[in-house]
């Protein structure tokens, strides 16, 4: 079982993170207002995957933020952020904040979205949230760039999606 940290305790993880050079699995998640957002319906699209435990942390608000400014500057890009947190939540959040570049999509209806992507915290304290990772899937469905956050409390490398996006 692959192990991250939060605050320096071990979290087990379920499922298995994608590898560059795969197929992104396919995934149904819920949008902001309770439609479905599949892979599928975006092909032709790059898509950043944003995966986090919830935004009602400071690191996880801190990447919506940073992703929402670096995506107007992304072409043939969605940035999706992508939590267990109710779109209802997600979507006060990007309203008060003012961030209207981000796509917020919830796994809370999912039953594999977190195991597919390898993101299912199954012990510690966040137990049933997801990991903190980012993974970038090109118009053709194929992962690009993966990253999973060893210490769930770190930021992702910003630098490295924007790097493969250009």
């Amino acid at each position: 079982m692959k192990t991250i940290k939060f605050k320096g305790l071990n979290c087990g993880l379920r499922g298995e993170f994608p590898n560059v050079g795969n197929q992104a699995p396919e995934f149904k998640l819920v949008g902001k207002d309770l439609t479905d957002i599949a892979l599928s319906d975006l092909k032709g699209k790059r898509i950043v995957l944003n995966i986090f435990p919830s935004l009602d942390t400071d690191v996880c608000a801190m990447t919506v933020r940073r992703f929402n400014q670096e995506a107007a500057k992304i072409d043939n890009a969605i940035v999706m952020c992508v939590s267990n947190d109710l779109p209802f939540a997600a979507t006060r959040f990007c309203v008060a904040e003012g961030l209207n570049n981000v796509v917020t999509a919830s796994a809370f209806r999912s039953q594999t979205f977190a195991t597919d992507y390898g993101v299912d915290i199954v012990d510690g304290p966040l137990a049933g949230l997801l990991a903190r990772a980012v993974v970038v899937i090109d118009e053709t469905g194929r992962v690009i760039y993966a990253q999973l956050v060893d210490e769930i409390t770190s930021e992702p490398d910003y630098e490295a999606v924007l790097e493969i996006l250009k």
